[in-house]
């Protein structure tokens, strides 16, 4: 159902030493859980957002965001266009653009991946959630799930601990533009 105020949700799985891809990519480490809920995950959203990076790993599985049945968006400013008619790409003032999606009256915008494009969203108080699966493993190396940057601090709003010992944590995020945009809204 589509909300009057749209948010930005970066979900995503992690490691717990805070990777979300391996030192070249890849992410077989993931556990798939059979308790975990992926129907009410992907209704959701209507729309994915990701890296370029994030996009390119997603297209080497045809068919995979087709399937999935959302508009895909992907940031970048190395890809044409011409060559990715499936996705609409995102390559000047992304905040921007970000920011006039989520004031369309539609399903939330699942950030599906890029840990540097969170990071810019983050920095741009344009992230509303984050949902992190922790899984029980250690990479020691690869992908970081936030790049460096301005610390972030976070309201817990809900942990699931699942059989497969998956973490589900979700997060929502003080001072983003929805949440300040609905409290000025809230003031006579």
């Amino acid at each position: 159902m589509p909300s009057a105020t749209r948010r930005l949700v970066y979900s995503v799985a992690t490691s717990l030493d805070g990777f979300i891809a391996g030192p070249h990519g890849e992410y077989d480490w993931i556990t798939h859980d059979p308790a975990y809920d992926f129907v009410a995950l992907y209704s959701r959203f209507d729309t994915l957002l990701m890296g370029r990076r994030t996009y390119e790993v997603a297209q080497t599985r045809p068919g995979a965001l087709e399937r999935m049945g959302k508009e895909v968006l992907v940031a970048s400013t190395t890809l044409d266009p011409a060559h990715h008619p499936g996705a609409t790409i995102l390559a000047r003032d992304i905040p921007a653009a970000v920011s006039a999606l989520k004031a369309q009256p539609r399903k939330d915008i699942w950030l599906m991946g890029g840990g540097v494009l969170f990071r810019s969203l983050l920095d741009a108080c344009l992230v509303d959630a984050i949902d992190v699966a922790v899984m029980p493993i250690l990479l020691a190396g690869g992908v970081p799930l936030l790049p460096e940057g301005s610390r972030c601090a976070l309201h817990l709003e809900e942990c699931k601990t699942l059989s497969s010992g998956v973490l589900a944590l979700s997060y929502s995020v003080p001072g983003s533009q929805t949440r300040t945009t609905k409290n000025r809204r809230r003031k006579p």
